[in-house]
């Protein structure tokens, strides 16, 4: 039987039913479809309603091809065949006339990932005037801002986006429709978003505040632990800090990343071995992590094992040749062999990597110290000082190199504020030293006797198994510095 699929009637066939009648149309059949109305009407025997096209000339062949022109779009841009896409994409804009919200949206998300970050952002909110209803392309558009580096307008854009999640749209300057206002819920990501705008600002209170809001929504993310964690750590709350790492490690223990930086948090907290645990885990779990070879380096270097911490760095710097922590603790290494000019040679290299890095500027004041360029010293430890004013023994060394250009009134003024920043013995004695080179016998008094008193309170701290201080050198070198400087005064005392 014509009806049937596989057998008749009896055999339990499927029968094959035809359509209903088409009903009439608002065309015409002897009407042009190309010269009708720019809306087509496509109805069926149980709705009443229309889907409109809104494009001219439109066809249902064309809709259709269009669609599959989408799919391909997508697949192309998955592949991140971008060439192609973006041959497609020109297609279609020029058949549609630039109408096409999905080719405005791919086609900015390559511009971007190409670099392209104006261009990007003018596509996005070419597609925001197309469909200003659709809060991802506002959250795309936060996106392209916060990388131009306008975490200001970001944090609007951000704004506008919560907004009409919660309440439809308001006053951000784009053509506003008329859509169905969202339900009244936070989005977890644009409130990470927004923290890590707050965090590029400094505005760490606010940054933990909205990461901590979008862990309560959805704390499944270990990437919002992790941002805490760093927010944490910027504020150098090391416990909150180690925590949040904590918990992040709970929902991927075999995060690399994460183990090294509960390594790096266990080490500036002294639990050296809490410290190693979490970095053998973390070379376990990925042999060739940079990070985590750079960290046991440093811990090999610290314990006097220059040989095989530069060993480490070698195999860091192969896998990572770009880091210029890598090269500071390479140049360091050199430092203490006395191989200056390859010491030189690489923390010029970490400088020129990233020349905002601090500790770089600073090392490399100490090794000209070394070499007795004392006006290449000032300059990279005030460098050092512009990028990090807390770090008094930065002061200390810049006046050091004052009191060697001669410039005693700068140079005494640094050692103050060193001394304002931290009590140390070290201060102090160099602090004497200088005044008594420059004649000024009283003063290089007081400092020295400053210095013994210290020098005893961290002597007694340290026996009882505590640290107090930063202490340079070797105590014995010390002491004995300080006895040379105590019989020069006893001799002053009794000179006629």
């Amino acid at each position: 039987m014509a009806g049937n699929i596989g057998g008749n009637d009896a055999g339990g066939g499927i029968t094959y039913h035809p359509p209903p009648p088409r009903p009439p149309s608002s065309i015409n059949d002897n009407d042009d479809v190309a010269s009708s109305s720019s809306s087509l009407s496509i109805c069926n025997d149980r709705s009443s309603s229309s889907i409109e096209i809104p494009y001219p000339n439109a066809t249902p062949e064309s809709f259709f091809g269009r669609e599959r022109d989408n799919y391909l779009i997508q697949m192309l841009f998955a592949r991140q065949d971008y060439d192609e896409c973006m041959a497609l994409i020109d297609a279609q804009q020029r058949e549609m006339g630039a109408l096409s919200e999905h080719c405005l949206r791919v086609k900015a998300l390559i511009k971007r990932n190409r670099g392209e970050l104006r261009e990007s952002l003018q596509l996005f909110r070419q597609a925001a005037k197309i469909n200003p209803s659709d809060v991802s392309i506002i959250k795309q558009i936060a996106r392209s801002l916060f990388l131009l580096g306008n975490h200001r307008a970001a944090l609007e854009a951000y704004d506008e986006a919560t907004h009409r999640l919660t309440r439809g749209p308001s006053s951000y300057p784009y053509p506003q429709p008329h859509p169905h206002p969202h339900p009244n819920h936070d989005d977890w990501e644009i409130l990470q978003n927004q923290g890590l705008c707050y965090m590029q600002m400094k505005a760490y209170d606010k940054a933990i505040e909205c990461f901590r809001r979008s862990i309560q929504i959805n704390g499944h993310q270990d990437i919002t632990h992790v941002y805490l964690a760093r927010a944490y750590t910027w504020m150098e709350d090391w416990r909150e800090a180690i925590g949040a790492y904590t918990t992040a490690l709970s929902i991927s223990p075999r995060s690399g990343e994460i183990l090294t930086a509960l390594a790096i948090l266990h080490l500036r907290l002294g639990d050296s071995h809490v410290a190693i645990n979490y970095l053998g885990d973390a070379l376990n779990t990925d042999p060739d992590n940079p990070k985590a070879i750079l960290v046991a380096g440093s811990i090999i270097q610290d314990h006097a094992g220059t040989d095989a911490a530069l060993a480490k760095y070698k195999i860091a710097a192969s896998l990572s040749p770009n880091s210029p922590q890598i090269w500071n603790n390479i140049g360091m290494c050199f430092f203490s062999k006395q191989r200056f000019v390859a010491a030189i040679a690489c923390l010029k290299k970490a400088l020129y990597l990233d020349p905002f890095e601090w500790i770089v500027s600073y090392n490399l004041g100490l090794l000209h110290l070394n070499t007795s360029q004392w006006a290449s010293a000032f300059q990279f430890l005030s460098a050092s000082i512009n990028l990090k004013p807390t770090f008094a023994p930065s002061y200390m060394y810049l006046g050091i190199a004052l009191a060697k250009l001669e410039d005693l009134e700068n140079a005494c003024a640094a050692y103050d504020k060193a001394i304002e920043l931290e009590r140390d013995h070290l201060f102090e004695l160099n602090y004497a030293i200088t005044l008594y080179n420059f004649g000024e016998l009283e003063k290089s008094r007081e400092h020295l006797t400053q210095f013994h008193l210290l020098f005893q309170s961290t002597a007694s701290a340290g026996s009882g198994g505590g640290e107090v201080g930063t202490t340079t050198g070797d105590d014995s070198e010390l002491l004995l510095k300080s006895q040379v400087l105590d019989r020069l005064h006893a001799a002053n005392l009794q000179s006629p």
